[in-house]
């Protein structure tokens, strides 16, 4: 059966695990979904499976500026108490600090990916994203939001989508419009040459959910 990745970006931290605990209860392997979550000023810390441990200022700062992957604690990965339990501090290069867990921070973590590949933009092109919505979902967490993405058939996509649906996912479109009015641009262009009918570029046609075929590395 064919598969796809499922993407939704929250505002809030406690609506993305929400739905996470709510993927889970529903059947979805935690080995299927990942969580990247915003975590500036230790917002996080003593969450999941860490023990608090801070990411150092060198470390946050090489992240920023691209010139390193950082470093991961924690298991990251997931565990039998679910994937929450796992969450694992890592810095991301340009996007900065951030709580994670799942099979895309394996791929950010993996042999210097994140670095090599641009970060979390080029973690989610590799799983099949486009490569506007990858750098707008890469913005979101930096400006500190939570992505969500989930690895799931055709049969259990759409319960996934409605479930990341109704706790609280943010419309894309709205959000990269709204930064590209303050300068941001997806592709490092032109802000002014950036619109949001140019950022929606999804087969399914949501906003705040979306849904990309899956790509043969990973799933």
């Amino acid at each position: 059966m064919a598969q796809q990745t499922v993407t939704a970006l929250f505002d809030r931290y406690e609506d993305a695990s929400a739905a996470v605990a709510k993927l889970e209860a529903g059947g979805i392997p935690h080995g299927d979904i990942s969580l990247v979550g915003n975590n500036e000023g230790d917002r996080h810390a003593g969450l999941g499976g860490h023990d608090g441990t801070h990411v150092s200022a060198d470390t946050k700062e090489k992240a920023k500026d691209g010139t390193g992957t950082g470093a991961t604690l924690g298991t990251v990965v997931g565990g039998a108490a679910g994937l929450l339990a796992g969450l694992g501090l890592l810095a991301i290069p340009g996007v900065g600090p951030v709580v994670a867990a799942g099979w895309l921070v394996a791929t950010l973590t993996g042999a210097g990916v994140g670095a090599a590949a641009g970060g979390l933009a080029g973690a989610l092109t590799g799983a099949g994203i486009s490569e506007k919505d990858a750098h707008a979902y890469g913005e979101g967490v930096r400006r500190g939001g939570t992505l969500v993405t989930v690895r799931a058939d055709e049969a259990r996509g759409p319960m996934v989508m409605d479930i990341l649906e109704q706790h609280g996912s943010v419309d894309l479109d709205q959000k990269s419009a709204a930064w590209s009015q303050e300068g941001w641009s997806p592709m490092g262009g032109s802000p002014s040459a950036t619109t949001s009918a140019q950022l929606n570029g999804t087969p399914d046609g949501r906003t705040r959910v979306r849904s990309y075929p899956g790509t043969g590395s990973g799933i």
